[in-house]
């Protein structure tokens, strides 16, 4: 069965009495959304705040390749093995962009027998947050053009306006417009552009936000551009935007509970995207899980040179969060397509073409273990086409790197085929205290933090950048210095070439271009030409994608 039959079978529990059942949560803290969706009112959230933290595990990936890797599906099949095991676990994920969804990958509610439900729901459209980061992103990019149309009392330069507009879908045609054509009646003419509501830093903002004061507070921070002297900012606040921004986020800030295939609880609230965002879930949902579960399985976006580095020194850097220890995902599969195996052979055996794509996993093990002090297990997500021979090929490797490796079938078994991963990942949460490290330190300068990224991380020998880029990093200096980097970087690399695959050294990085994020409190930093809105491929999921007289939906994944 494909993955949303799979999901359309489940036998799920009202998500009421299932709150109620394994946490305690009365049904007066929780606004339901139909039967198996609810939010989390933030008043219940803060009542917690006197309980003991469990403990936060991290699951990230390889480089990711178009054979998969499955971390979301680890993720919620290792939560529930841990269930299964007597671990009291929480799993906290990230919300689904439509963007993927219609483009590439079809869905990303887990996979097979590890899925969290209702999964059609959690992939189109949710809860609504996305929506609502996308409505109060686009009405501060209206309040703008229309300050301008009436007057511009503040003397905005309309040739230095930073903020663009978002929408929710991978749209190329919509990356570079000139909005206010039509005459005087339609605003002042300018060049914009739309990013995906992923990349906007309202979704940031949202993610890492404490509270609604917080979240209002940033959102008024945030610079939309600068006046005629080219030098003042001017902030969110300074056209009143922020508390009407908060509001549209009133009910978007609270986070998201659902249910797995075998009904363990998981929270779902923030944005993906690891390449061109933060790409973590919310700080919210995180430390509310950690409030109520002994451990807490949660997932970062894409590779662990993007997702767990951001999680690890934005996310954890601005909140306090230690993760106690790492899953590091790989495939037989996406090893071997590392190793230079066309998509269309690597279901056959290839064991030369295996060994040479390890050294991927060995970088990001080696990073983890030694630029983030965190203990790493590695997790052999298995498919049927694994042969004996690859899986002894790969433990052995895993074994001489130092690596504990553990196969796991969650994907076909669930939470009992993910039990020895379990037991492996909570013997070292239980026992060990990890060395906790970040990559750089917050006083480091803004060109040294990008520096620390390329070259401790991806392997670089050199990073660039044009003179305009690097006199706005050393105009930033003095305002900004302490803030930490999102580097906005291809996934399928190491280096800034998607098409260099496992663990190319000695390369360039070229930081192209940089963004000031004041309310998130971060500088991204653009890697070759990498975009912030993502283009749909020449045969997209959307084809796949339909619905009958009945109302069941087919092809979302």
């Amino acid at each position: 069965m494909s993955d949303i039959e799979i999901a359309q079978q489940a036998k799920m529990q009202p998500i009421i009495g299932l709150a109620h059942q394994h946490y305690g949560i009365a049904a007066e803290h929780l606004d339901p959304i139909g039967h198996y969706k609810a939010k989390i009112s933030l008043e219940y959230i803060n009542s917690l705040t006197d309980r003991t933290d469990g403990k936060l595990i991290l699951v990230t990936a390889i480089s990711p390749t178009p054979a998969g890797e499955g971390k979301t599906t680890t993720t919620v099949g290792l939560g529930d093995a841990m269930n299964r095991i007597g671990k009291k676990t929480i799993m906290c994920l990230r919300e689904p962009s439509l963007g993927p969804c219609f483009g590439v990958k079809g869905g990303a509610a887990g996979g097979g027998y590890a899925q969290v439900v209702p999964m059609e729901d959690i992939n189109l459209h949710f809860t609504g947050d996305f929506h609502a980061i996308g409505v109060a992103h686009n009405l501060l990019s209206a309040l703008i053009d229309n300050h301008i149309n009436h007057g511009n009392a503040l003397d905005i330069d309309p040739r230095r306006i930073q903020w663009k507009r978002v929408v929710d879908m991978n749209d190329r045609a919509l990356r570079h417009i000139v909005v206010g054509m039509g005459g005087a009646a339609n605003g002042y003419l300018r060049e914009d552009g739309y990013d995906i509501v992923v990349a906007s830093e309202v979704m940031a903002i949202l993610c890492l936000a404490t509270s609604r004061a917080d979240l209002k507070a940033r959102l008024g921070r945030i610079v939309i551009g600068y006046k005629s002297d080219r030098t003042t900012p001017v902030y969110a606040r300074d056209l009143k935007a922020h508390g009407a921004m908060a509001a549209l986020l009133k009910d978007a800030i609270k986070p998201n509970l659902v249910q797995t295939l075998e009904n363990n609880i998981a929270i779902i609230h923030g944005g993906p995207f690891a390449n061109i965002a933060h790409g973590c879930n919310t700080v919210t949902a995180t430390k509310t899980a950690l409030k109520l579960a002994d451990y807490v399985v949660t997932e970062a976006g894409f590779g662990a040179d993007l997702g767990a580095e951001k999680f690890i020194d934005i996310k954890c850097r601005m909140s306090g969060l230690k993760p106690a220890a790492v899953v590091l995902v790989a495939t037989v599969r996406a090893l071997k397509f590392h190793g230079g195996v066309a998509k269309d052979a690597l279901n056959q055996e290839n064991l030369i073409a295996l060994q040479q794509g390890f050294a991927n996993l060995a970088r990001h093990y080696h990073n983890i273990t030694q630029h983030y002090g965190l203990p790493c297990v590695v997790c052999i997500n298995h498919f049927t086409f694994d042969t004996e021979a690859e899986i002894a090929l790969l433990q052995n490797q895993c074994a001489a790197l130092g690596a504990a490796c553990v196969v796991s079938k969650h994907w076909a078994e669930g939470g009992a085929g993910a039990e020895s991963l379990a037991v492996a990942i909570t013997e070292i949460v239980d026992n060990r205290e990890p060395a906790f490290t970040f990559v750089y330190d917050a006083d480091l300068g803004l060109w040294e933090k990008i520096e620390a990224i390329a070259t401790k991380l991806y392997g670089a020998a050199n990073v660039t950048a044009n003179a305009k880029v690097k006199a706005q990093l050393a105009a930033w200096q003095a305002d900004y210095g302490t803030f930490p980097i999102c580097m906005a970087k291809t996934q399928m690399s190491f280096s800034t070439n998607p098409n260099s695959k496992g663990a190319p050294s000695g390369h360039t990085v070229e930081i192209s271009d940089v963004r000031l994020a004041n309310g998130a409190g971060f500088i991204v930093a653009i890697a070759g030409d990498m975009m912030t809105m993502p283009g749909l491929p020449k045969v997209p999921a959307a084809e796949r994608i339909d619905i009958d007289d009945d109302g069941r939906i087919t092809g979302l994944f």
